[in-house]
């Protein structure tokens, strides 16, 4: 079983070697919501029945979900026919060559970790979570606030999101998989980290805190109210 898996997760992470495929399941995933594909083949400059193909395929893999909804906001009669539209799948694809099994001990770690200090974050993870965000923050010096804290995030795999606010939400958490489990643990770390970025990325506009909304990471950077003069 555990071979079969694995052989499913090679043959979907290959199909995004393929350029335009890898392109149109990055412009997918990052949309945040279902897409037809008329509006995919618009946004990449390709054929609706190349968009298709693409897209059918993403979906077979498991990279992608897909349903029907009707994408003109009307009901009843005339409203025409549900479309097919996609979106991100929840499944993850972990390959490694040799086998690992790495989150095995993230999870053995979390679970004792979350059993020796309750509901209480422990200072040294803290700790040790802010220096690891501050390093990662040093990595992005250039640009205005909002563009280095988006570099840096980016880089980190967790998909920055930049709303009509300036409120920057992560639409991917690095340690979704733990996320369940051990949630008081993992959000505290994850804050912890964000606040070592803003620090690292030389931030005093922007704030991290914890902020949870549906299909996005429970950190979100808010801007910092601005004193009266």
């Amino acid at each position: 079983m555990a071979t079969l898996k694995r052989d499913e997760d090679l043959t979907a992470i290959g199909l995004l070697d393929e350029p335009m495929r890898r392109a149109l399941y990055d412009w997918t995933v990052a949309q945040g919501r279902p897409v037809g594909r008329e509006e995919a083949a618009r946004a990449l400059g390709i054929t609706r029945a190349l968009a298709t193909f693409h897209l059918d395929r993403l979906a077979e893999a498991g990279l992608l979900d897909s349903g029907y909804q009707r994408l003109t906001g009307r009901v009843g009669p005339g409203a025409g026919r549900p479309a097919r539209v996609y979106w991100r799948a929840e499944r993850e694809f972990n390959v490694s060559v040799p086998d690992r099994r790495y989150e095995r001990a993230a999870e053995l770690f979390a679970t004792a970790l979350a059993d020796l200090a309750g509901e209480t974050m422990p200072e040294p993870l803290e700790a040790a979570a802010r220096e690891m965000g501050t390093t990662l923050g040093k990595t992005s010096r250039r640009g205005n606030q909002t563009k280095r804290l988006m570099n840096v995030l980016a880089s980190g795999g967790y998909e920055p999101d930049l709303d009509t606010n300036g409120v920057i939400r992560l639409r991917n958490c690095p340690f979704h998989a733990l996320v369940e489990q051990h949630r008081p643990l993992m959000c505290g770390t994850n804050l912890a980290m964000a606040q070592g970025i803003v620090d690292g990325a030389g931030v005093s506009e922007i704030e991290a805190v914890l902020d949870a909304r549906p299909g996005f990471c429970c950190v979100a950077f808010v801007p910092k109210p601005k004193a009266a003069s």
